[in-house]
């Protein structure tokens, strides 16, 4: 098959797969908007259940651009007006998939979640930004009868190959060893808490009290007594992802991993947490962030919750929100600059004729 057909085909699958999306999302937003059920929660509180038909208003033009890309009436609609408006959707989509995160981190340490309905929600919004930004690409593409990988035009049989691994650029890496030592002082907090040591006015005791109260699981209070917290341990997992994706063993696995050793890593096993990681932890970050300096400044007042005063939450407050600021930033950088560096490369497969 010539180039531009695999092309071709490359965007009508897309486009299916993004249209098969928009159906069954659209269905979702339905009936739970009919039978009362509520997909957006902030925190364990659901939010009216007329937000619901978002969901329906996201499928509905997502399902019409996808099909436009694939019907012949739909070569009446510029390109860049599809591919702005799935764009477009797709961000949205990002927006309502925040929580995605906290809620696989609830799921494996309580095995289960506040909502599945808005867990659902979530995975389906997450799906989408990859259909609905894969379809826009392919879009693109297709228009300029361009590589949908490259971006080029080729003339010949082309295929596929890995780039040598290689490190990130410097102002990168420097950014997430920054990331990574921004968990630091939250993880010093979190384990000497662990441990029965006492921070901002609070015993290990006192801590260990309080997620019992809340209604901890079992894995959560059993990594407690024996001093370790599962928080602290996560910090542990996003330093190594953050520092794979910047370093060449990061594309490879390392002689450690036996098996696997010298193989190459897939691009998504680090990807997926990465991104999934950044989309939440840097606006959480940010926005937490924001609030504790106008805390400091005196601007707002930052309840103390379970701490004895309002300047112990406050230090809480930036070891925490902080750190999951400057981490999801870095996390972010570290992330994209992966992409690009892993990048397929597209190279021909006809050989040389010698001149």
């Amino acid at each position: 098959m010539s180039a531009p057909g695999r092309w071709r085909r490359r965007s009508s699958w897309t486009g299916y797969a993004a249209f098969g999306w928009s159906v069954v999302y659209g269905t979702f937003g339905l009936v739970a908007a009919l039978t009362g059920t509520a997909v957006f929660y902030r925190a364990a509180e659901p939010l009216p259940v007329g937000l619901d038909w978002a969901v329906v208003a996201v499928a509905v033009p997502a399902a019409t651009a996808t099909l436009a890309g694939l019907a012949p009436w739909g070569r009446r609609i510029p390109r860049p007006v599809l591919r702005v408006t799935l764009v477009s959707l797709g961000v949205v989509c990002g927006m309502a998939a925040f929580g995605l995160l906290m809620d696989a981190i609830t799921l494996v340490f309580n095995q289960t979640v506040d909502s599945w309905t808005a867990t659902g929600n979530r995975a389906l919004a997450a799906a989408g930004v990859v259909l609905l930004i894969a379809t826009a690409r392919s879009h693109r593409s297709s228009a300029y009868g361009a590589c949908p990988h490259c971006g080029a035009a080729h003339t010949s049989s082309t295929g596929r190959r890995r780039p040598e691994p290689t490190a990130a650029p410097r102002r990168v890496r420097v950014m997430a060893y920054a990331g990574a030592a921004a968990f630091l002082p939250y993880a010093a907090m979190k384990t000497t808490w662990a441990l029965g040591g006492t921070f901002a006015g609070v015993s290990g005791a006192q801590m260990l009290a309080t997620a019992e109260r809340n209604g901890a699981s079992g894995v959560w209070l059993t990594l407690a007594h024996w001093g370790i917290d599962a928080t602290a341990l996560l910090a542990a997992l996003g330093v190594f992802l953050i520092l794979g994706l910047v370093r060449p063993w990061g594309q490879v696995f390392p002689r450690w991993t036996l098996a696997l050793r010298g193989r190459r890593v897939p691009r998504w096993l680090p990807l997926t947490p990465a991104l999934i990681g950044a989309a939440t932890l840097a606006p959480y970050g940010a926005a937490g962030a924001v609030y504790a300096a106008l805390g400091t400044v005196g601007v707002v007042t930052v309840s103390r919750g379970d701490l004895p005063t309002p300047g112990d939450a406050l230090l809480v407050t930036w070891f925490g929100l902080g750190a999951f600021a400057v981490y999801g930033i870095a996390l972010a950088a570290a992330a994209l600059s992966y992409l690009r560096r892993t990048q397929p490369i597209c190279a021909s497969t006809e050989a040389e004729v010698p001149s």
